[in-house]
């Protein structure tokens, strides 16, 4: 029997307090760029010893996600709100959400990353050559995921 690998009708879900204690639902994503990233972790460094004995040293890795979504909609402008909420600057009354996301696969599989920051993302809509709003990109990292 062939493997169903369609990732058709994933969603996420994050909730991130004080900002948005309810969550926003993701399910807007782009279609020029990859609209769930995350990034291979490294948990440990290696080297050897003077006689080739092989020397492990783990070490904590935060888990990074990338969400790629289409510019201007509903889900755009509420992850807009959420990484300028997060922003330091001058004048500026800045928060530090804690985050939490909820990634829900068609079939079935959910994964939970918890105790998140947003660090990446752009505040305003890039326009491409071709006329239309940039793929809008936003990165988390998370402590820790729930099995």
């Amino acid at each position: 029997m062939a493997q169903n690998v369609s990732a058709v009708g994933t969603k996420i879900t994050i909730v991130a307090v004080p900002t948005y204690p309810y969550g926003i639902t993701i399910s807007s994503f782009a279609d020029d760029a990859d609209p769930l990233d995350a990034t291979e972790l490294t948990v440990a460094d290696f080297t050897m010893g003077l006689n080739g004995d092989l020397v492990l040293n783990r070490r904590p890795t935060p888990i990074s996600v990338g969400v790629n979504v289409i510019a201007n909609t509903d889900e755009d402008k509420a992850l807009e709100m959420l990484l300028d909420s997060n922003r330091v600057a001058k004048n500026k009354v800045s928060v530090s959400d804690a985050i939490t996301m909820t990634i829900q696969y068609p079939d079935g599989m959910t994964k939970v990353l918890t105790n998140g920051a947003i660090i990446s993302g752009a505040v305003i809509n890039s326009i491409a050559s071709s006329g239309k709003f940039k793929t809008k990109h936003y990165t988390f990292v998370f402590e820790g995921k729930v099995i």
